[in-house]
């Protein structure tokens, strides 16, 4: 399990970085909304691909609303072309089906594959944004806004831990049915493969989704489920500086939850609802100068030798879900 291989980086790690440095993170019981876990979960954060939760439950309710189906075939636009990395790289004009599309968007984090969702959607991106930001509203989503389908740099978007375990916990229970999309490790569409960024789901007992999130500002980030004797769990984690350290504290977060729960669970728990808003809860900040990454230029670009998944290192490795150019 995750937990046990990385234990010794997580303590190297805190030790380095110091408790205080630690972003938002929540921890959740998925059946009652239960918190098991907060910490700064009211302080906004940019939420990175994270978005792209949202952008896949709102093609879901269209889904369910006779809208558009999972054969659908949708196109790839001008706007969805010129979006930045990663995505597919789609010419104008080149098709895939709306299940297709989810996958990649899910596992690969393209950029170019959310707005052609979006825009299969609702019509226009701008559109799309909207419909997300209601969405949002109408899930108690009190302290985000989104600004794109996909989480590309935009200093206006914004959410907190609190309304991404929200967020998590309405795609669990609204659309079970979706829940294969999240916890896949693979797929082929086309000529091309498609490898899951969440590490936890090939690392952790019992991971089962949803999403990982980068760019320089707000650091690595996930929200990451798990299930064991049939309970599930899901944490939220913004702000950690690497890879292994978003994995880390997710499987730490997720582990503590599984070994304490028995005797959490004879003392009264608050839930999502209850959970008091801190009042001093924060406005977005920026942690670019502490995150390791040869993409926001604090660590050297992986050679092509280097960059392969066996030789990875810490210091070399590529961020494959970081837009480009980073802000």
């Amino acid at each position: 399990m995750l937990v046990r291989i990385v234990t010794a980086a997580a303590v190297a790690a805190l030790s380095t970085a110091g408790l205080a440095l630690a972003g938002p993170a929540l921890l959740l019981d998925a059946a009652e909304s239960k918190v098991l876990y907060a910490e700064d979960p009211d302080n906004q954060w940019h939420p990175a691909s994270l978005t792209k939760i949202m952008t896949a439950y709102v093609t879901f309710g269209a889904i369910k609303d006779g809208m558009l189906t999972l054969e659908t075939i949708i196109a790839c636009s001008p706007l969805a072309s010129s979006q930045g990395p990663t995505k597919i790289g789609l010419t104008v004009g080149t098709t895939m089906t709306v299940e297709a599309a989810l996958q990649a968007l899910i596992m690969e984090s393209a950029n170019d594959v959310a707005v052609m969702l979006a825009e299969a959607v609702a019509g226009s991106h701008a559109v799309f944004v909207e419909q997300m930001n209601a969405t949002a509203a109408r899930l108690g989503m009190t302290r985000t806004i989104f600004a794109n389908a996909n989480g590309l740099p935009a200093r206006e978007q914004v959410t907190t831990a609190r309304d991404l375990g929200t967020l998590a916990m309405a795609v669990v229970h609204d659309y079970p049915q979706y829940a294969r999309l999240w916890s896949m490790q693979e797929a082929r569409v086309g000529k091309r493969q498609f490898r899951t960024h969440n590490g936890l789901l090939v690392k952790y007992a019992g991971a089962d989704g949803m999403k990982t999130g980068f760019i320089c500002d707000s650091g690595f980030n996930v929200v990451a489920s798990a299930t064991r004797d049939g309970r599930k769990l899901i944490a939220v984690v913004l702000g950690e500086r690497t890879k292994i350290e978003r994995s880390v504290r997710a499987a730490n977060l997720l582990e503590h939850g599984f070994q304490t729960h028995g005797w959490k669970a004879l003392f009264p728990a608050q839930t999502l609802d209850t959970l008091p808003m801190a009042e001093n809860a924060m406005g977005p900040v920026t942690i670019r100068e502490r995150v390791i990454s040869w993409v926001c230029g604090t660590a050297r670009q992986p050679s092509a030798k280097g960059s392969r998944e066996k030789g990875r290192t810490l210091a070399t490795a590529p961020v494959r879900d970081a837009p480009w150019p980073p802000w």
